[in-house]
């Protein structure tokens, strides 16, 4: 019975580690499943944290955008009415160039007329410039003649002048003969 009791007690103890190692396998694979576990509720947790971050970055871009699109909402609206006082600007321009247009027309008929009086008044005064022009020439000639014809009395005054001066040279040489004929008689 010694033997059994051996033998039971030896069988007990390989019975009893093949638990032990069972066991240790068996928690080795549980410790490798929740570790494996931990690591996807970890991987989960740190995606869940990053969509969160970007849910609230979205949520940000989100309220930014709509305050922009507020922002040009109202733009729109100020262009519109901004449009709207152009186009009466505009309105107004047009009826202020159409009236602007008609004195420009006036004004251009007005000047026509007064460009063909000035042709005429010009062409008068090119016929008035032609007779000054030609009455100056007629003037020129009536004084060269003059000219000439004083020159002609100088030269006639010059001749009688020596004329003269020799006539009375010879009357007073004829008035000293006669007295030297008066003494020598």
């Amino acid at each position: 019975m010694k033997n059994l009791h051996m033998n039971l007690l030896v069988a007990l103890a390989l019975g009893l580690c093949v638990l032990c190692a069972w066991q240790w396998y068996i928690q080795v694979q549980q410790h490798r499943s929740a570790q494996q576990l931990n690591d996807i509720i970890f991987r989960q947790s740190s995606e869940i944290q990053g969509y969160t971050n970007r849910v609230k970055i979205m949520d940000a871009e989100i309220a930014g955008l709509s305050a922009r699109v507020a922002e040009l909402k109202q733009g729109a609206m100020t262009n519109a009415q901004t449009a709207l006082v152009q186009q009466r600007e505009i309105l107004r321009l047009q009826a202020t160039g159409g009236a602007l247009s008609n004195e420009i027309a006036q004004y251009k008929d007005a000047t026509d007329k007064l460009e063909a009086r000035l042709k005429e008044a010009y062409q008068g005064i090119e016929k008035q410039n032609d007779a000054i022009k030609q009455l100056a020439a007629e003037r020129d000639d009536a004084i060269k003649k003059c000219n000439e014809s004083m020159k002609e009395r100088n030269a006639l005054v010059e001749k009688y002048n020596d004329l003269v001066d020799r006539f009375k040279k010879l009357q007073d040489a004829g008035a000293t003969n006669a007295s030297m004929l008066a003494n020598n008689s």
